[in-house]
């Protein structure tokens, strides 16, 4: 087999075997839960991934075993040129496919990407090795979304019946303590570079269509803040009745607001004086020094109204343009290899935010949570979507979201980049999303 060919066989298998490691702890009932329409069953996730090489690769190149009929109309997620699919709010309502059926599909494909790997002809090979490198990286987007999507099923559950994901660990340091003071790190205006800069798919790398092309950007005079917003931080602003005050939200946001009834952070409970939230890990009492995490874009833009009422030095505080983001983190050397970010040893993984360590420049950027930004998700000039069905992929949905840059603790090693361009609707707060400030000077 060509070194080529090995370096696929590997990948393919690497970001296979993590997805069935993460889902290793479930019981059978865990496969079927659905808490919400946004969030799908443990067994979709597990199906959805594999049918995404048997309709993108197995199928069109006539290698797909026959014997599983339903299952494009099952794990389809919203590709319109794919056929017909299952309503996402009824991932969690239907009885077929079984969870077994799946697992069989899922051996199925596997073994037939394999052959494929190792036997397809030299010119169908450019068209493998694009297909299983996108479907590694949606593979492990996944992955993400299931740690996230399982934290929220596990919560749903009436509370006596909420189980941990993992085993509670020792706190990491710093937990506890009161957080640093909030520091602001200054940037000349300039002309900077936005979007992927390094080798993409047809040079052996990888980035998503939304990240390209690359292009020149203006951003003026600004600064950023070192870390992410803390707990501390938050609960003064509960306690100032952030959540009761019309005047610093956005009109949607107000009305979000007033319509699931907010008053904390998702996750966060009262217990007599303290707050505490529920995690992966459990049921823990809310660290002042780690950063907030699981707020929508409307509680974010909010937060930076409050807090740049309240402290001169921040005032006209916030969040930052993704070109900020990204100009800062580039500047500040955007290292991905130094952050807690899901890897294959699970057990040494956070499941969780974690206190800034103490440091010098911007701090938190990869590995912690997700940072929303002012910026609307839209296409670069330029933009070209993945050819085929993959077009509908990522351009579809450049409508209505907002963007999140750096990455979480959920978020799989490779996966983090400093143009990595993550999307959600303002409302969302079942991710891991937390926020950084931002101030024109």
């Amino acid at each position: 087999m060509s070194v080529e060919r090995s370096a696929l066989t590997q990948r393919f298998t690497e970001v296979r075997a993590r997805s069935e490691r993460l889902m290793a702890p479930l019981a059978s009932e865990d496969f079927r839960a659905q808490s919400m329409p946004d969030v799908s069953p443990p067994y979709w996730n597990l199906g959805h991934t594999s049918w995404f090489f048997a309709a993108n690769l197995l199928q069109p190149l006539g290698r797909m075993p026959d014997g599983f009929a339903g299952m494009d109309y099952a794990l389809n997620s919203y590709y319109e040129g794919l056929g017909p699919r299952l309503d996402r709010a009824r991932r969690g309502a239907v009885a077929q496919p079984t969870t077994d059926d799946v697992r069989r599909y899922r051996t199925a494909v596997d073994a037939a990407m394999l052959r494929c790997i190792a036997e397809c002809c030299d010119d169908e090979l450019a068209r493998v090795r694009q297909v299983v490198t996108i479907g590694c990286e949606h593979e492990e987007q996944h992955q993400e979304l299931f740690v996230t999507e399982l934290l929220h099923i596990r919560w749903s559950a009436p509370e006596p019946l909420r189980r941990a994901y993992r085993e509670r660990r020792a706190q990491s340091a710093g937990a506890g303590a009161a957080p640093p003071p909030l520091r602001a790190i200054g940037f000349d205006a300039a002309t900077t570079t936005l979007g992927h800069q390094g080798p993409g798919l047809a040079e052996g790398g990888f980035c998503w269509d939304n990240e390209l092309p690359a292009h020149a950007a203006l951003v003026g005079d600004f600064a950023l803040a070192d870390r992410l917003i803390t707990n501390a931080e938050w609960c003064a602003f509960v306690d100032d009745g952030g959540y009761r005050d019309p005047l610093l939200w956005l009109s949607n946001g107000w009305a979000f607001v007033q319509r699931e009834r907010l008053d904390a952070p998702l996750y966060w409970q009262r217990d007599g004086a303290r707050w505490r939230r529920f995690t992966l890990r459990g049921l823990v009492d809310v660290d002042p020094a780690a950063p907030v995490c699981h707020v929508s874009f409307y509680e974010a833009e909010a937060f930076a109204r409050w807090f740049g009422e309240q402290r001169r030095e921040w005032r006209g505080a916030r969040l930052p343009r993704e070109v900020e983001w990204e100009h800062a983190a580039r500047q500040h050397g955007f290292d991905p290899t130094t952050a807690n970010l899901l890897h294959d040893d699970l057990d040494r993984c956070a499941f969780d935010v974690e206190p800034a360590a103490p440091g010098d420049g911007l701090r938190q950027l990869a590995g912690t949570a997700w940072e929303w930004t002012q910026s609307h998700y839209e296409p670069y000039p330029g933009y070209r979507p993945f050819d085929g069905a993959l077009m509908e992929y990522n351009g579809k949905f450049m409508d209505n979201q907002r963007v999140l840059r750096g990455g979480s603790f959920a978020t799989p090693r490779g996966q983090a980049r400093v143009a990595y361009r993550n999307f959600w609707s303002p409302g969302t707060r079942f991710q891991a999303s937390s926020l950084r400030l931002c101030l024109d000077r």
